[in-house]
């Protein structure tokens, strides 16, 4: 009797163990495949501010898209305008992409109100007259030791909205509009 008892014990038990092992790996999967929050890591080089945000699965909170905007807006008039999502997907991608998660974005300019980007206009034949920067879906960066040439291959392998490329001017445009490539100075 006690040697069926000690069987029937050994069966239970591995029964346990494969039960036990089976509802530990559902769970590991579980974490695995929970999507991890994606930070975006902005500085506005000419306001000298700086911001951290994440988002999960493609959505920024309100309260970020609102801190989002605000590091856009446009220096010369302090003007705030809401930014296309998209273009704050597009450079999270940019950085994953990079390999570069953790490096700040560098912004040399995000939204520009029609009289801003018409001044910059009269100043540089490079300004479009109409601009998505005026639009809020475009934004001109670099990022800290990553070459711009990189930069800009990457930005164009999304194949989603434009990409220029100012390599004179150490810097690298993205836009939500149209696919499209140009090279500036």
């Amino acid at each position: 009797m006690k040697s069926i008892d000690v069987q029937r014990r050994r069966w239970l038990s591995l029964g346990g163990v494969i039960l036990g092992s089976s509802c530990l790996s559902n769970l590991a999967m579980a974490i695995v495949s929970t999507p991890k929050p994606l930070s975006l890591r902005l500085h506005n080089v000419n306001t000298g501010e700086s911001l951290v945000t994440s988002h999960r699965e493609g959505r920024f909170s309100q309260a970020d898209l609102k801190k989002l905007n605000y590091i856009m807006r446009d220096r010369h008039t302090n003007q705030v305008k809401a930014i296309d999502p998209n273009l704050f997907f597009k450079l999270t991608k940019i950085q994953a992409r990079l390999g570069a998660r953790n490096s700040e974005i560098l912004i040399l300019s995000g939204y520009r109100s029609a009289k801003t980007n018409a001044a910059m206009r009269r100043r540089s034949k490079q300004v479009a007259s109409n601009s998505y920067h005026i639009k809020g879906q475009a934004v001109d960066f670099y990022i800290k030791d990553i070459p711009l040439a990189k930069l800009k291959s990457v930005a164009e392998s999304l194949k989603s909205g434009g990409v220029g490329y100012y390599p004179r001017s150490h810097f690298v445009h993205v836009d939500t509009g149209p696919v499209r490539t140009w090279r500036g100075s």
